[in-house]
């Protein structure tokens, strides 16, 4: 009897190990940390950013439909964690061009314009992981956070679908799912790089027009990159401390 009572007792002390092992592995997912143990991650060795060559893109919408598979967004084109506008200028010094956007650049963009002596671009855009987010700022529960690595991530258990943080950002980059009813957006893929993979919209362009860069590592290519181009951000009057880093952004680009 004694027997049988301790081998039941060391059965189940494994098993409340192992659940709490499983709950504290759920409990670290759910608040954007990395399934994996502290020695293969460690989220304050990495400060990420994003760097687009505007003169690169060429408006296929890879990025946006890569983005859409592996983060499982809605396909209409109002839900997307990223998107492709496409700006044409005439005269190419205009300060008022026109801008669209067919489903997100979703499948790419058919001619439109072929004026001689204008100019048209495309410009990728998705939520620049600011290092002074207005989103999380704002967030009443919490639900929007600054992870250590510097990735603005949203908890959707918490997250109370009130909108404040969709109307706080000055990008335009969240929209609240229609199936949950709360706040989405760009994660940079967060359970892919903590894998050591880089985002499935940098992994698709053909051209490299996107660059994930780790901003704390000094062989990363992102430091020659913001060297050697003149990059800008998106509205930095609004000094959030964008991470997503434009090189050959016309002064049009709102």
């Amino acid at each position: 009897m004694d027997e049988g009572r301790r081998e039941f007792l060391l059965k189940t002390g494994k098993f409340l190990v192992l659940s709490a092992a499983a709950a504290g592995a759920w409990d670290a997912v759910v608040a954007g940390q990395p399934d994996r143990a502290p020695e293969a991650y460690r989220m304050s060795d990495h400060w990420w950013a994003m760097a687009i060559d505007i003169e690169k893109c060429i408006g296929c919408g890879n990025c946006v439909y890569a983005c859409k598979r592996e983060n499982d967004v809605p396909h209409e084109p109002e839900f997307s964690r990223t998107w492709v506008e496409r700006y044409y200028l005439n005269p190419p010094n205009s300060e008022h061009p026109q801008v669209d956007s067919p489903d997100a650049g979703y499948f790419g963009f058919p001619e439109k314009y072929r004026d001689e002596g204008a100019k048209s671009f495309f410009v990728p855009k998705l939520c620049n992981h600011c290092a002074a987010s207005p989103c999380v700022q704002v967030c009443p529960v919490g639900a929007t956070f600054e992870s250590p690595d510097g990735v603005v991530l949203v908890d959707k258990a918490y997250c109370l679908g009130c909108r404040y943080c969709v109307q706080a950002c000055p990008y335009g980059c969240r929209f609240i799912d229609p199936r949950s009813h709360t706040v989405d957006k760009c994660s940079l893929c967060y359970h892919r790089i903590t894998k050591g993979l880089t985002t499935a919209c940098c992994e698709t362009c053909p051209t490299g027009a996107r660059m994930l860069g780790d901003l704390k590592s000094p062989s990363d290519p992102i430091h020659e990159f913001l060297r050697v181009s003149k990059v800008h951000v998106l509205k930095p009057q609004m000094a959030t401390g964008s991470k997503v880093y434009y090189k050959g952004l016309d002064g049009s680009v709102r």
